[in-house]
């Protein structure tokens, strides 16, 4: 029921359409690999799964097989005809919108948070655009806990960003934002060869689950407080915490909240970054 690279090309031809450079686009055309992101996501009958970037609805096609309901977001208004004619007669629903701006909340339904939630949450398995992954994770972590799982194409820079852990290369803000809100790992690599038009980096599979709480008590510290001090560590990555939140975090913060102050942001797990938030917060609440 999936779409071969022959019928992608043909389909593409046939509506005087081509991949748009502007959005990212990178269509996957290999069965095998659609399903393959299919069966990792682990979604069957009764799963609710939203798909962005949904394209000519190679994955789509192959998300419906398992007998999830789907919703899939497109924002190119050109791919829109294309997409319906191949997805809407086996019952996904496609939606023409900016994931960036769209109301979440309309589409999917708010959900509840926490431990008490007893409604499964949405599923989000998608071919991310690359030049939108990172804030569109971001921003889906921040803003939708409808989305209580995610299994997303990325390229692998990208991917090594999301999933990194202290002491990985690619450990940066992104990563203790990811780490606050979920669990996060690579699950596996996708080759060049099976997209069209064929990408110039290498891309992998990354799977988030959210947790039921944040890892840092949000009514200790608030997570915009310690995202900015995140943010504030890592801009000048390379000098000792000391200095790159100097101004912000005293001797005092360091001491309490237990984290040396000649570490480096990326010695600093999420934890670490949350008893230092804390800290700094307790005392500015005493001045």
């Amino acid at each position: 029921m999936t779409l071969t690279g022959r019928e992608v090309t043909d389909h593409l031809a046939r509506h005087g359409l081509r991949p748009s450079r502007a959005l990212g686009q990178h269509f996957v055309v290999d069965p095998n690999t659609v399903r393959r992101i299919a069966r990792l996501a682990r979604v069957g009958p009764g799963d609710r799964v939203v798909e962005i970037g949904a394209g000519l609805g190679s994955l789509t096609l192959a998300l419906r097989e398992t007998g999830a309901e789907v919703v899939a977001v497109e924002i190119d208004r050109h791919l829109l005809p294309a997409l319906r004619e191949v997805v809407e007669p086996v019952g996904a629903t496609v939606v023409h919108a900016d994931a960036l701006t769209l109301d979440w909340d309309t589409l999917l339904g708010p959900s509840a948070e926490g431990p008490e939630a007893t409604e499964p949450g949405w599923s989000l398995v998608a071919n991310l655009p690359y030049n939108v992954a990172t804030p569109l994770v971001a921003d889906l972590l921040d803003h939708v806990p409808a989305i209580s799982r995610m299994l997303v194409l990325v390229q692998r820079e990208v991917g090594e960003r999301l999933a990194a852990q202290v002491g990985d290369a690619a450990y940066g803000a992104v990563s203790v934002k990811v780490a606050y809100w979920a669990t996060a790992r690579l699950a596996g690599s996708v080759p060049a060869t099976v997209f069209l038009p064929e990408p110039a980096v290498a891309s992998v599979l990354v799977s988030l689950e959210r947790r039921v709480t944040p890892a840092v008590d949000p009514s200790v510290v608030s997570p915009e407080a310690l995202f900015a001090l995140v943010r504030a560590g890592f801009a000048q990555r390379r000098k000792m915490l000391r200095r790159a939140l100097a101004g912000a975090v005293d001797a005092e913060d360091f001491a309490d909240a237990g984290v040396r102050p000649e570490a480096r942001a990326e010695e600093l797990d999420v934890i670490a970054w949350g008893r230092l938030a804390a800290s700094t917060g307790r005392r500015r609440d005493r001045s």
